[in-house]
């Protein structure tokens, strides 16, 4: 078990540093949707390379991140029956879903999507947009994200059974504090209280 808890923390550290590189592709896909939008209102010039660019950082972004979100607990859940059964009841559920529902599919689509990827790289694939960029990049990200995405779930599984052999904590339980949502919201309300601060000062 010891080897198993070790190579689950090897997966979580390629994970954080991946999710944390993924950040600022967010940001690069700010400023170049930004950019070709200015370029187009001011000087009416457009680029399908500069578009379609767009689009591989979103796919790289949700693909890469994918992992992740996963190891932050961060995936869409709907918990209705399994918030009301006990915890050792919800890690066994957790087992049973990464076994035969998470590996199955993200296993299948990385040996659908390998193909794909190879055809486009092989024949050098071209948008089919005038100016647009190469495809296999674009293509490569599904099996990598999904690689991503099963080696999170070896990890997650792993601690899942370390924890119901009271080996380690329970993987679900990885918020220290508030969640993305609630800091956001706190933000909000600051950056409100500060203008309308400001406001009264004014007056």
């Amino acid at each position: 078990m010891n080897a198993l808890l070790a190579l689950s923390r090897a997966i979580d550290a390629v994970n954080r540093r991946v999710g944390r590189a993924v950040t600022w592709l967010i940001l690069l896909a700010v400023l170049v949707s930004a950019t070709n939008a200015t370029i187009r209102k001011l000087f009416n010039v457009s680029s399908n390379a500069w578009l379609e660019l767009q689009w591989y950082l979103f796919g790289a972004i949700f693909l890469l991140a994918s992992g992740y979100t996963l190891l932050k607990n961060e995936h869409v859940r709907v918990d209705v029956l399994a918030s009301r059964f006990s915890r050792r009841t919800q890690l066994w559920i957790e087992i049973i879903g990464v076994l035969f529902f998470l590996l199955p599919a993200c296993g299948l689509i990385m040996w659908l999507s390998w193909p794909f990827f190879m055809d486009a790289f092989v024949n050098n694939e071209q948008s089919s947009n005038a100016g647009g960029l190469i495809r296999w990049p674009a293509k490569l990200l599904i099996p990598i994200g999904f690689a991503m995405l099963v080696a999170a779930g070896i990890s997650h599984l792993i601690k899942s059974v370390g924890c119901l052999l009271g080996r380690c904590p329970d993987p679900r339980d990885v918020h220290t504090g508030k969640s993305a949502e609630e800091l956001l919201a706190e933000e909000i309300a600051r950056e409100a209280q500060q203008r309308e601060a400001a406001s009264h000062e004014g007056h």
